[in-house]
């Protein structure tokens, strides 16, 4: 494994653990995606699917719960 893939692990956990603190729910799903891409990068430097299909999905999720949150505030 290369140093730079262990840099991308580490950076890909400070914002998945970031987003755990974050108290606005927005913000929150934005630095989880940020972690969440830096997760699926990991993965492929490892070439680990369970790494890269749960990040996809938990990215999707997020995606979804945004829209969702969008939608909402434009109907106000």
């Amino acid at each position: 494994m290369d140093d730079y893939t262990e840099y991308v692990g580490y950076a890909a956990s400070l914002f998945v653990l970031i987003s755990f603190v974050m108290k606005k729910m927005m913000q929150l799903r934005v630095v989880n995606i940020i972690g969440c891409g830096f997760f699926i990068w990991y993965g492929f430097l490892l070439v680990s699917w369970p790494i890269i299909i749960t990040n996809s999905a938990i990215v999707v999720v997020n995606i979804f719960y945004i829209t969702k949150m969008v939608l909402v505030l434009k109907k106000k």
